[in-house]
C-alpha cells in the first residue's frame, strides 16, 4: 500500500511518500512522461535518493525557480499535480483525493516572485462590461434558458436614409443623465434584432457583431447609399425572406436595399475603396456679397491698401435695387430669380478642379495637426454638373468623388462657393494646402448627401473565387454594387430627400439666412477672399494668439429637420446660438471620417 502525507514550506505543498516494492514506483514514473518532471517528480530530489521498502524524506531545500502561488499564470506546480497524480495512480481515489485536498489549502494571495506584488484574484477587476446582459451561468430551462443557435455569417448590408431627425449615422450609446440619442445604427441594430437577424446573446452590443460602416455622416446628412458589415443570421427557418422582414421592422425613411454574402475577414470601412458625395446648393449663392453689407467692406478696405487700389465685386444683380427700400423678403424672391450665366458656372468648375488629386486637407477639418501625414487626401473627381430650375428656385449640384473624407470636409463647398461669389482667383485654394492655419466656415449640411461607397478592389478579388460557382453555390461572394439598385434609389431620393431639401428652402429660406450671417461678418478671418488672391496676415491663426471678433458658426445650419418649426423664415440670430468648440482626439477625429 502506499501512504501519503501532505506537508508544506513557505506556502508550496510537498509530499511525503511511503513507497511501495522500487519497480512498481519506476513504472509509474515511466508512465507520466507526459508530465513535466519539473512539476510532478519522483526522481531522487523527491524521494531523498532512499531504497525500496525505506521511507522517503522531502528535499528541504525547493527548487530554485518553484512558484509560490497557485492561481493565475504561475500556478503550474500545484495545479498540475493533481494531473500528474491523476495519471500515475487513477486507481487510487483516495491518494487523489488527500492530494487535491491539500492543494486547495494553499493560501492563495501570496505575493509573485521579485516583490511584483499581489496577484489579482479576479482578471480584468473594474473594467465595465460591454452591453447590458447579466453576466453568469445561465440556469437550464426556464425564461432565460438560451435559444436555439443559429448559423451566423459576415454580410454587407446595402442601404438608404433620409438623414432628418437622426444624430448621425453612428451608434451612441445611452448615458446616464441624459436623453436617448437617435442614429441610423442604432435603429437599424433594433430593427436586425427584433427581425432575428442577430441573436438575443448579441442584442445590448453593435460590437458583438463585428458592426462597422463604409462612410459616417455627420447629423441630418441623408445617404442614398450606404455599406454596413456584420456577423448576422441570413436566415431564420419558418420565417421567411430576412431583407423583408428587416425592411418591416425599419421606418420608412430608412431602407435596406439588399444584404449579400461577404468574406469573412470584410470590412465595410477599410475594404471600401472610394466614397461619392453630392452637394446641392441654390445658385443666387454665388451672387457677390451686398453692397454695405460688414464682408463688402472688409474686403473694399484691405483691397485699398494694395497697390492695384479698391476692388469690389459686384454684379448687375445689385445694381438694378434700391437698397434702401429693400425687405428681405423681396431680396430672396429677386435671389430665387436670378440664374447663373456661363460665365459663373465655368468659374466653379475650374476652381473645383483644384481639388482633385492629393492635397493637405487639413484647413477643412477640425483639431488638426497640419503637419500630420493623415490630413492629405485624394480627391479623385470633383464635377459641377449643369443647374436644375425646382419651383422657383435654381439648384447645382456638385459630386465629389474621393478617397475619404475627414470631419466637416464639406468646408469645401464654402472655399468653392466663396471664390467665387467674391472674384477671388481659383489659385486661393492651393493656398489653403498650405502649412498656415485659417478659417473655413461649413456650408449647410441640409445640401449633402452620400450617394454610395464603391468597393472596386474587393469586386476584382471575389472574380477568381465566384468563376466556377453558381450564385447559389454557399461559397458564392457576390460583388458590392448599388447598380442594381439604381431605380429604388432613384425613387427613395425623391421622396424622402429632394422633396424635403427643397421644401425646407422654400419655407425657411436656409440657404439665404445662411450666405446673409456670412456677410455679416465684420472680422479679418475671410480676408484672403479677395480679388488679389493674397492671405494676409491677419487670417492666420498663430499658436497662443487670441483673434479679435474670430467668425463663429451657428448651429442652426447643420439641422436638415424643421418640421415643428412653422412657415416662418431663419434668422441669423436664431435661439439656438453659436457652435461651440470642441477639442477630439485623434483616435475620435478618425472614426468620424466619410
Amino acid at each position: 500500500m502506499l501512504k501519503t502525507v501532505i506537508c508544506s514550506w513557505r506556502g508550496h505543498c510537498y509530499t511525503k511518500i511511503s513507497l511501495a516494492p522500487f519497480s512498481l514506483l519506476t513504472h509509474l514514473c515511466t508512465t507520466s512522461t507526459t508530465t513535466s518532471t519539473r512539476k510532478m517528480s519522483f526522481s531522487a530530489d523527491v524521494l531523498g535518493g532512499k531504497r525500496p521498502g525505506e521511507e522517503a524524506s522531502v528535499n528541504p531545500e525547493p527548487p530554485a525557480k518553484r512558484p509560490r502561488t497557485v492561481d493565475g499564470e504561475h500556478a503550474e506546480t500545484a495545479s498540475d499535480s493533481t494531473t500528474a497524480m491523476d495519471a500515475i495512480l487513477p486507481v487510487s481515489d483516495a491518494l487523489v483525493d488527500d492530494i487535491a485536498q491539500s492543494t486547495s489549502t494553499v493560501d492563495t494571495s501570496s505575493k509573485l516572485p521579485d516583490g511584483k506584488g499581489k496577484r489579482k484574484e479576479k482578471k480584468n477587476v473594474g473594467r465595465r462590461s460591454r452591453g447590458t446582459r447579466v453576466e453568469g451561468p445561465r440556469p437550464e430551462g426556464g425564461e432565460q434558458s438560451r435559444e436555439p443557435r443559429l448559423p451566423k455569417r459576415m454580410c454587407a448590408l446595402l442601404l438608404g436614409f433620409c438623414g432628418s431627425g437622426y444624430r448621425g449615422m453612428q451608434f451612441q450609446r445611452a448615458q446616464s443623465g441624459r436623453p436617448a440619442v437617435t442614429t441610423i445604427e442604432g435603429t437599424l441594430f433594433d430593427a436586425l434584432v427584433r427581425a432575428g437577424a442577430i441573436s438575443k446573446d448579441n442584442s445590448d452590443d453593435p460590437v458583438k457583431v463585428n458592426l462597422q460602416r463604409a462612410a459616417r455622416t455627420d447629423a441630418g446628412v441623408h445617404a442614398a447609399g450606404n455599406v454596413v458589415s456584420l456577423k448576422m443570421i441570413p436566415f431564420v427557418p419558418g420565417q421567411g425572406d430576412m431583407l423583408t422582414r428587416i425592411n418591416q421592422e425599419l421606418p420608412p425613411d430608412i431602407r435596406v436595399w439588399d444584404f449579400v454574402r461577404t468574406k469573412n475577414a470584410f470590412n465595410a470601412r477599410l475594404l471600401c475603396d472610394s466614397r461619392k458625395y453630392t452637394y446641392f446648393f441654390p445658385s443666387y449663392l454665388l451672387i457677390p456679397p451686398k453692397p454695405g453689407s460688414a464682408l463688402f467692406r472688409n474686403i473694399e478696405q484691405y483691397m485699398s491698401t494694395l497697390p492695384s487700389g479698391p476692388v469690389s465685386p459686384t454684379c448687375d444683380f445689385w445694381s438694378n435695387l434700391d437698397l434702401k427700400t429693400l425687405t428681405l423678403e423681396e431680396e430672396l424672391r429677386r435671389k430665387r430669380s436670378w440664374r447663373v450665366d456661363s460665365i459663373h458656372l465655368e468659374r466653379l468648375r475650374t476652381t473645383a478642379k483644384r481639388y482633385e488629386g492629393t492635397h493637405n486637407f487639413h484647413n477643412f477639418t477640425v483639431a488638426r495637426n497640419p503637419k500630420d501625414g493623415t490630413n492629405k487626401r485624394y480627391m479623385k473627381v470633383i464635377d459641377v454638373l449643369d443647374p436644375q430650375t425646382h419651383g422657383d428656385t435654381e439648384w447645382i449640384p456638385v459630386v465629389f468623388h474621393g478617397q475619404s473624407f475627414m470631419l466637416h470636409q464639406r468646408k469645401m463647398m464654402f472655399a468653392l462657393i466663396m471664390s467665387c461669389r467674391t472674384g477671388t482667383p481659383d489659385s486661393v485654394i492651393n493656398e489653403l494646402y498650405s502649412l498656415r492655419r485659417m478659417v473655413i466656415p461649413k456650408v449647410p449640411a441640409l445640401g449633402l448627401l452620400l450617394e454610395c461607397p464603391i468597393y472596386d478592389v474587393y469586386n476584382m478579388n471575389v472574380i477568381p473565387v465566384n468563376q466556377n460557382l453558381e450564385p447559389s453555390d454557399p461559397s458564392f461572394r457576390p460583388p458590392i454594387d448599388f447598380a442594381k439598385q439604381a431605380e429604388k434609389m432613384a425613387e427613395f431620393k425623391q421622396k424622402f430627400i429632394y422633396t424635403s431639401m427643397r421644401g425646407i428652402e422654400d419655407r425657411k429660406g436656409l440657404f439665404d439666412a445662411w450666405i446673409r450671417s456670412v456677410d455679416a461678418y465684420a472680422g479679418n478671418d475671410l480676408l484672403y477672399y479677395n480679388p488679389e488672391g493674397t492671405i494676409p496676415d491677419v487670417c492666420v491663426i498663430k499658436d497662443g494668439e487670441r483673434r479679435l471678433h474670430p467668425f463663429k458658426e451657428r448651429k442652426i445650419f447643420n439641422r436638415t429637420d424643421f418640421g415643428d418649426d412653422g412657415e416662418g423664415k431663419v434668422e441669423i440670430e436664431d435661439e439656438e446660438g453659436e457652435e461651440e468648440d470642441v477639442r477630439m482626439d485623434k483616435k475620435t477625429l478618425e472614426e468620424m471620417e466619410g
